[in-house]
Protein backbone atom coordinates (compact mmCIF):
# COMPACT_ATOMS: atom_id res chain seq x y z
CA UNK A 1 0.00 0.00 0.00
CA UNK A 2 1.34 3.46 -0.91
CA UNK A 3 2.37 5.72 1.95
CA UNK A 4 2.86 9.46 2.40
CA UNK A 5 4.54 11.50 5.08
CA UNK A 6 3.57 15.11 5.69
CA UNK A 7 6.12 17.36 7.37
CA UNK A 8 5.06 20.78 8.59
CA UNK A 9 7.69 23.32 9.57
CA UNK A 10 7.87 27.00 10.42
CA UNK A 11 11.06 28.76 9.39
CA UNK A 12 12.28 32.11 8.16
CA UNK A 13 15.27 30.28 6.62
CA UNK A 14 13.55 28.41 3.77
CA UNK A 15 16.43 29.00 1.38
CA UNK A 16 18.74 27.12 3.71
CA UNK A 17 16.14 24.37 4.10
CA UNK A 18 15.94 23.98 0.32
CA UNK A 19 19.74 23.81 0.10
CA UNK A 20 19.69 20.99 2.68
CA UNK A 21 17.08 19.19 0.61
CA UNK A 22 19.21 19.56 -2.54
CA UNK A 23 22.18 18.10 -0.66
CA UNK A 24 20.06 15.17 0.58
CA UNK A 25 18.86 14.42 -2.98
CA UNK A 26 22.46 14.22 -4.18
CA UNK A 27 23.66 12.14 -1.22
CA UNK A 28 20.86 9.58 -1.48
CA UNK A 29 20.96 9.06 -5.25
CA UNK A 30 20.31 5.38 -5.96
CA UNK A 31 19.46 4.61 -2.32
CA UNK A 32 16.48 6.76 -1.37
CA UNK A 33 13.04 5.19 -1.32
CA UNK A 34 11.03 8.40 -1.68
CA UNK A 35 9.32 8.59 -5.07
CA UNK A 36 8.20 12.21 -5.04
CA UNK A 37 8.19 15.22 -2.75
CA UNK A 38 6.23 18.46 -2.93
CA UNK A 39 7.21 21.49 -0.84
CA UNK A 40 4.42 24.01 -0.39
CA UNK A 41 4.10 27.36 1.38
CA UNK A 42 1.02 28.28 3.40
CA UNK A 43 -0.57 31.47 2.02
CA UNK A 44 -2.34 32.31 5.29
CA UNK A 45 0.52 31.56 7.70
CA UNK A 46 3.83 33.29 6.92
CA UNK A 47 6.95 31.12 7.05
CA UNK A 48 4.89 27.92 7.34
CA UNK A 49 5.74 25.12 4.93
CA UNK A 50 4.37 21.64 4.30
CA UNK A 51 6.27 18.93 2.49
CA UNK A 52 4.42 15.88 1.19
CA UNK A 53 6.68 12.89 0.51
CA UNK A 54 5.38 9.84 -1.36
CA UNK A 55 6.69 6.29 -0.90
CA UNK A 56 5.67 2.94 -2.40
CA UNK A 57 4.97 1.57 1.10
CA UNK A 58 5.39 2.20 4.82
CA UNK A 59 8.29 -0.26 4.87
CA UNK A 60 10.11 1.68 2.14
CA UNK A 61 9.52 4.91 4.07
CA UNK A 62 11.10 3.39 7.17
CA UNK A 63 14.07 2.19 5.10
CA UNK A 64 14.42 5.75 3.78
CA UNK A 65 14.31 7.11 7.33
CA UNK A 66 17.14 4.80 8.35
CA UNK A 67 19.54 6.26 5.76
CA UNK A 68 22.31 8.23 7.53
CA UNK A 69 21.75 11.17 5.17
CA UNK A 70 18.08 11.28 6.19
CA UNK A 71 18.93 11.37 9.89
CA UNK A 72 21.43 14.17 9.26
CA UNK A 73 18.85 16.10 7.22
CA UNK A 74 16.30 15.84 10.04
CA UNK A 75 18.80 17.12 12.63
CA UNK A 76 19.88 20.05 10.47
CA UNK A 77 16.27 20.87 9.54
CA UNK A 78 15.28 21.06 13.20
CA UNK A 79 18.00 23.66 13.81
CA UNK A 80 16.69 25.83 10.96
CA UNK A 81 13.08 25.76 12.18
CA UNK A 82 11.45 28.26 14.53
CA UNK A 83 9.71 25.35 16.30
CA UNK A 84 10.12 21.58 16.04
CA UNK A 85 8.69 20.28 12.75
CA UNK A 86 5.69 17.95 12.93
CA UNK A 87 5.52 14.64 11.10
CA UNK A 88 2.30 12.88 10.06
CA UNK A 89 2.18 9.41 8.51
CA UNK A 90 -0.60 8.19 6.21
CA UNK A 91 -1.43 5.02 4.32
CA UNK A 92 -2.88 6.02 0.94
CA UNK A 93 -6.42 4.74 0.56
CA UNK A 94 -7.13 6.25 -2.84
CA UNK A 95 -5.36 8.28 -5.48
CA UNK A 96 -7.08 9.85 -8.50
CA UNK A 97 -5.32 11.48 -11.45
CA UNK A 98 -7.44 14.27 -12.92
CA UNK A 99 -4.84 15.53 -15.38
CA UNK A 100 -6.36 13.93 -18.48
Amino acid sequence: MAFIQIIEATTSRIGEVESLMDEWVKRTEGRRKAQRAVLSEDREHPNTFVQIVEFPSYEEAMANSSLPATSELAEKLARLCDAPPSFRNFDVRRMDDFSS
